[in-house]
């Protein structure tokens, strides 16, 4: 009743061999086909670093090559930014010259300074069509500190205190952006009379 050993080792030989277990020799020969060398791999990375390294050289010199065009064109613009008003201005020189050659031939005061008052319109028109605007406040206006500059305190009856009493220098600012402030004196107020000691 007992089984014989000879029985016992042939059930085990009967029983099937797992896929698990051991890979079969050919699917092993197959995969180390498939995977390229070392050899293969290092020659691939080699040219895509030197791609990359192409790729790096060329951007530098593209960079470059925009800096120095950026630089020459901020060159030729500072050169000939002024090159519009210089046009418009060119006008006013030659009312200048014929005002002065009139002034040389006529030889009276009034002609002259009509001629002059003439000019500087002009060109005070000139100036205000390229964006320059005077600040040039009146009597009893406000101060403002971002436009003007204080030089002075007066007394005055007419203005009140902390406002202009008078526009020593015009100032001036270009497109919104100040080129220089307005010299102005303010007003004290109404003058105080000192009172006497009494004696």
């Amino acid at each position: 009743m007992a089984m014989s050993t000879t029985e016992h080792s042939g059930k085990e030989e009967k029983e099937p061999v797992k896929e698990t277990d051991a890979l079969p020799v050919e699917n092993v020969d197959e995969e180390s086909k498939e995977e390229p060398s070392l050899e293969a791999q290092l020659e691939k990375l080699r040219q895509e670093n030197e791609g990359n390294y192409n790729r790096y050289l060329r951007s530098v010199a593209d960079l470059d090559n925009y800096r120095r065009r950026v630089i020459r064109e901020k060159d030729e613009l500072r050169q000939y930014a002024i090159s519009g008003v210089i046009e418009d201005l060119l006008p006013v020189i030659d009312n200048l010259v014929l005002g002065l050659n009139s002034a040389r031939q006529e030889g009276d005061v009034k002609v002259l300074t009509d001629g002059v008052e003439m000019v500087l319109s002009q060109f005070k028109s000139v100036l205000e069509t390229n964006g320059l605007k005077q600040i040039n406040p009146g009597p009893g206006d406000e101060f403002d500190p971002h436009q003007q500059e204080s030089l002075s305190h007066q007394p005055s009856e007419e203005v009140e205190a902390e406002k202009v009493v008078q526009t020593v220098r015009v100032g001036y600012c270009l497109n919104g952006r100040l080129l220089r402030p307005a010299s102005v004196v303010l007003s004290k107020g109404p003058s105080e009379e000192i009172e006497s000691p009494a004696k």
